[in-house]
């Protein structure tokens, strides 16, 4: 095992040569800066009027100007705002490496305790929405540059215009709107129109970065791969009728069985991602837990009942998720009186398609699943989002690694996919390899994956502050 703050090559972390309590103040901020963002309400979809995202994006805009860079805000509907900046390396002809987030967040519950866009800061923790999903990703990128702008500036450069001192890669910060909404407003947007402000050598993303303990080892996955995204609305036909002499073509009961049919778990698809994951795990667990891993391409009955001894059950979902293409009806509609057999009802159907799946074998598997059933059915395509896919194998990669290395002795990274949908799917698609990782602490215990999208979301404060150096670490390594 190396020593803490080493890298592979033997030198010290770049991070090591910032005095300490300059990272205490880039890291105050950092955190002033994220409980601004979650005070900004940029829910998707947005209420008639609202203008949560480019707010968001404009407050992002005057942490970067207040260092020098000139960012630019894009609106291609009203207050649906994204927002960008450059910093530069001394040699033009490499590619940046881009720095992706989004500023939108999901709707509230009401079941929260807290002000959802209170941002309370207590007991070391950040309420709010976002702050999981994915603001403190980004307060944490724009912490960084920050950084290197200041750095710029002290030498004497003009950070706008100048390379930064000791980086012959540039640094492209990207924060999108839209994209818990696919994306078509945000990132999706620029990928069609401004590409420039996507395209670089490789991509930082949200979703991993994050170690976990299993049988006594850590592990730290970062994400290489998503699932699609394919939302079906169902119609079924029946026949109505009274409802004193009940009928099997009843849709409401038809659609029970459609139901029935799109949760049962489909057969394990084993993508190269997920047998690279699974390969890594197994190498470096007790028998017990490689035992397990290794059985999931071949006797997953019996896996399936060892599974628990060895994860969570959150990681055991994430776990089930990702070696299947999976179904999940969420929204049932049927019937218009108590007393009437409906003649229809809808079901809508998210579908997660594993890479290698277009639109067409998507459907086809949902056509499948179905069987008989199909017959009842009118589907109808509401929105879908590819799978995207990035080897592990690119400097990039290898730098994330070294560096979680340095700050982590002992964990051993790997490969993941992830179960839902990113804007990964649009830098991807422009040849941008991109990666999950937005390294955070929490404390042992913390369910960090519930959190997303979930009640009384929070993040660390401590696991933040340590994140903010291990960023800043890849950004330098990879681009010096």
């Amino acid at each position: 095992m190396r020593p803490m703050g080493v890298l592979a090559d033997g030198s010290a972390v770049p991070s090591s040569a910032i005095a300490a309590h300059d990272w205490r103040t880039a890291a105050d901020e950092m955190i002033a800066l994220l409980r601004d963002l979650i005070r900004i309400p940029s829910v998707v979809p947005p209420p008639p009027g609202g203008d949560g995202e480019t707010r968001a994006a404009r407050r992002v805009a005057h942490a970067l100007a207040e260092v020098g860079l000139r960012p630019e805000v894009l609106e291609p509907e009203p207050g649906r705002g994204s927002v960008s900046a450059r910093l530069h390396g001394s040699d033009p002809d490499l590619a940046p490496l881009l720095l992706l987030s989004h500023l939108d967040v999901v709707p509230v519950t009401s079941d929260w305790t807290r002000d959802p866009f209170g941002a309370d800061l207590e007991d070391g923790w950040v309420y709010g929405r976002g702050a999981v999903d994915m603001k403190n990703l980004l307060a944490m990128e724009v912490a960084v540059v920050r950084l290197l702008a200041r750095q710029t500036s002290v030498a004497g450069r003009d950070p706008s215009s100048d390379p930064v001192p000791g980086l012959r890669r540039g640094v492209l910060l990207t924060s999108t709107a839209d994209e818990e909404a696919g994306g078509m407003l945000g990132a999706g947007w620029l990928a069609r129109h401004r590409p420039d402000l996507l395209r670089a050598a490789g991509a930082i993303n949200e979703c991993g970065g994050i170690a976990v303990e299993i049988d006594g080892q850590r592990l730290c996955p970062v994400q290489v791969a998503e699932k699609g995204v394919a939302i079906y609305r169902i119609t079924i036909t029946g026949t109505p009728g009274h409802g004193s002499m009940p009928r099997d073509d009843n849709a409401a009961v038809i659609a029970a069985r459609v139901i029935t049919a799109l949760a049962r778990p489909a057969p394990l698809r084993m993508t190269e991602t997920v047998e690279r994951l699974l390969s890594t795990v197994a190498a470096v667990l007790p028998e017990r837990s490689a035992t397990v891993v290794q059985m999931l391409g071949t006797d997953p009955e019996r896996a399936e009942r060892l599974l628990a001894r060895v994860a969570d059950p959150t990681h055991a979902r994430v776990l089930r998720s990702i070696v299947r293409d999976t179904a999940s009806p969420n929204v049932v509609a049927a019937g218009i009186k108590g007393n009437v057999i409906p003649g229809s009802a809808t079901v809508v159907v998210d579908v997660r398609p594993l890479p290698g799946m277009d639109e067409q074998a998507t459907r086809e598997h949902l056509m499948r699943l179905l069987g008989g059933l199909a017959r009842y059915c009118h589907v109808e395509l509401e929105w879908f989002a590819g799978p995207a896919e990035s080897s592990p194998d690119t400097a990039l990669f290898a730098v994330i690694a070294d560096v979680l290395g340095a700050h982590d002795p002992g964990v051993t990274v790997v490969p993941i996919m992830a179960p839902f949908s990113t804007d990964a799917k649009h830098t991807v698609a422009l040849g941008v390899p991109t990666y999950g990782f937005s390294p955070l602490r929490p404390p042992p215990g913390e369910p960090f994956l519930d959190r997303f999208h979930g009640v009384d979301e929070r993040v660390s404060v401590a696991g933040l502050r340590w994140g903010l150096p291990v960023l800043y670490d890849v950004v330098q390594r990879f681009c010096a």
